[in-house]
C-alpha cells in the first residue's frame, strides 16, 4: 500500500521552487520558498498563481485559491482510461494530480519538477541516461498503452507527467541515440502514438501521426511558429516524435535545461475540464487579453488570430485554451510559445457510418460577431472581421488576404517535404479542403451585405 504524503516540493533546473500542500479537507495550498522569490531565476509557476506580498510566521503567505489546484491538475493527461492505466502502473493512491505527481512528476510540461516532501529531484546538471535500441524504443511504444505495473527499478527510472488526451511517452534524444532519461535528466522529445478509432462514431484516425505532422509542416509553411516534429517508424511501431520546446541544452552542453511555460488553462487558473470555450472556458477574446501583456504583444496577437484562421481553414477543430502556451520569463514576463498539437478533420469528414457530417464541425473557440459561431461552415469572412474588430486587430482583413494569396503557396511548400510514403488519401482530404475553404474566404466580403 502506498504511503499517504500530505505535501510535494517543487523544483526548477536544480532549485528549490516551494511546496504544494494538501489539507484535511482537500484544500491545496502553494507557499513559494523566499529563496526562489529572491533568485534571478525566480518566477511565479504561473500568472493565475503570483507572489503573494507579506509573510506569515516568517515564511511567504500561502496562496490556497482554486487555481492552485487547476495549475497541477493541468499536468496530468485528461483522459479518465489514461489516468486509470497511470495509477496502476505506477501504483499511485489514486488518480488526483497530486497522487499521481507524487509517482511521475519529475518531467513534466515546462520547467517543474514535483517529489515527495524531503526527497531531492538530483542533479541536474549533468546527463543521465539508457540508450535504447530501435527495438527498445518499438517496446517502449507498445508498453504505453499497457495497464499492467511496472517493475521497482522500472518505476524509478521512468516518472514522466504529458499531459492531454492523447496516449503518449517521452525520450531523451543524446548523441544521436534515443535513451531513458535517468535522475534529474528530462526528455527531450514526446511520443504521439496513432490515435486508432476515436469518439462514439469510431472515426478511423489510424493516421493521426501523419495528419499531425502535415498540419504543423502547413502552418509552418504560413510562417507561424511550430514545434519541430517528424514521423518515426521503430519495428512495427509509429509515432509523431515532437520536438520539445520546453527543453535547451546549457551552453556548455554538458545538461538539459528545463524553460517554464504554462498553458492558457493554467494562465487562467481553470481546470482542463474548462478548456473548451463552449463547456464554459476562455475564447479568442480572453486569449488575446492575456496576450497584451506579451513581451512581444503586437506578434503574439497576430501570430493567435492567424493561428485560428488558420485552424478554421484547415478544419483542426481541437484549438482550445490547453493547445496554446505562455513561456514564463524571469521578472514575471511572458510570450507566446510555437503552437502544437494541430489536427485537421478533413480525412475523416464525410456521409454515412465513422464518418464526421461536415455540417457537425465545430471549432474549439468561436468567432463572434454579433453571436457566437462555432459551426465549421457557418463561420464566414465578414465573422472573422468582425472579431478583430472586437479584439482590436484593425490588420485583419490584411491578414486574411495574406493568408489566401499564401495557401497555393504554402500547399506546395508542405508537399514538398512530405516522404514519399506519406497515405495519398491523408494528403488528398486536408489539401483539398484547405483549398476550397481559401477560396470561400477569398470571394467573401469582409462586411455582410
Amino acid at each position: 500500500m502506498a504511503r499517504r504524503i500530505n505535501a510535494l516540493d517543487l523544483w526548477m533546473n536544480g532549485l528549490y521552487v516551494g511546496r504544494w500542500e494538501r489539507g484535511r479537507q482537500g484544500n491545496d495550498r502553494l507557499r513559494y520558498d523566499e529563496g526562489w522569490i529572491k533568485a534571478p531565476e525566480g518566477r511565479p509557476l504561473s500568472l493565475s498563481l503570483p507572489f503573494a506580498p507579506g509573510y506569515e510566521d516568517g515564511k511567504s503567505i500561502p496562496l490556497s485559491s482554486p487555481a492552485v489546484a487547476a495549475y497541477f491538475e493541468n499536468l496530468i493527461p485528461d483522459n479518465d482510461r489514461i489516468l486509470r492505466r497511470l495509477r496502476d502502473r505506477y501504483r499511485a493512491a489514486s488518480t488526483s494530480a497530486f497522487n499521481l505527481l507524487a509517482a511521475i512528476g519529475r518531467d513534466c510540461a515546462g520547467a517543474l519538477q514535483l517529489t515527495p516532501a524531503g526527497e531531492e529531484p538530483g542533479d541536474p546538471h549533468r546527463i543521465e541516461a539508457h540508450p535504447l535500441s530501435e527495438a527498445g524504443v518499438a517496446q517502449l511504444l507498445r508498453d504505453t498503452t499497457s495497464s499492467g505495473p511496472l517493475a521497482d527499478d522500472e518505476r524509478e527510472a521512468f516518472r514522466l507527467s504529458i499531459a492531454g488526451a492523447q496516449e503518449k511517452t517521452a525520450l531523451l534524444k543524446h548523441r544521436g541515440r534515443w535513451c531513458i532519461p535517468e535522475g534529474a535528466t528530462p526528455s527531450t522529445h514526446i511520443f504521439k502514438l496513432p490515435l486508432g478509432l476515436v469518439g462514439n462514431m469510431q472515426a478511423d484516425m489510424r493516421h493521426s501521426v501523419e495528419i499531425e505532422w502535415l498540419c504543423m509542416e502547413i502552418v509552418r509553411a504560413f510562417g507561424l511558429p511550430v514545434a519541430n516534429a517528424e514521423i518515426g517508424h521503430f519495428e512495427d511501431q509509429k509515432a509523431l516524435v515532437v520536438e520539445r520546446f520546453d527543453r535547451s541544452l546549457s551552453r556548455d552542453r554538458r545538461w538539459w535545461q528545463r524553460i517554464p511555460q504554462e498553458d492558457f488553462c493554467q494562465a487562467l487558473g481553470l481546470p482542463p475540464s474548462l478548456k473548451y470555450e463552449s463547456d464554459g472556458g476562455p475564447g479568442m477574446r480572453q486569449i488575446m487579453e492575456i496576450l497584451r501583456g506579451s513581451q512581444s504583444a503586437t506578434e503574439d496577437r497576430a501570430t493567435f488570430f492567424k493561428a485560428q484562421l488558420l485552424f478554421w481553414l484547415m478544419a483542426a477543430t481541437d484549438g482550445h485554451a490547453k493547445n496554446f502556451s505562455l513561456r514564463l520569463l524571469p521578472g514575471g514576463t511572458y510570450r507566446m510559445t510555437p503552437l502544437y498539437d494541430i489536427l485537421s478533420a478533413y480525412p475523416i469528414m464525410g456521409r454515412g457510418a465513422n464518418r464526421l457530417d461536415p455540417h457537425k464541425a465545430r471549432m474549439a473557440m468561436s468567432v463572434t460577431g454579433g453571436n457566437r459561431h462555432y459551426d465549421l461552415y457557418g463561420i464566414h469572412r465578414w465573422h472573422w472581421v468582425a472579431m478583430a474588430d472586437k479584439l482590436g486587430l484593425p490588420e485583419a482583413p490584411g491578414l486574411i488576404e495574406e493568408v489566401t494569396q499564401r495557401t497555393p503557396a504554402a500547399l506546395d511548400e508542405a508537399a514538398s517535404r512530405m516522404p514519399a510514403t506519406f497515405p495519398a488519401v491523408v494528403w488528398d482530404a486536408i489539401s483539398a479542403g484547405i483549398a476550397q475553404a481559401a477560396k470561400r474566404l477569398a470571394s467573401e466580403p469582409d462586411r455582410r451585405k
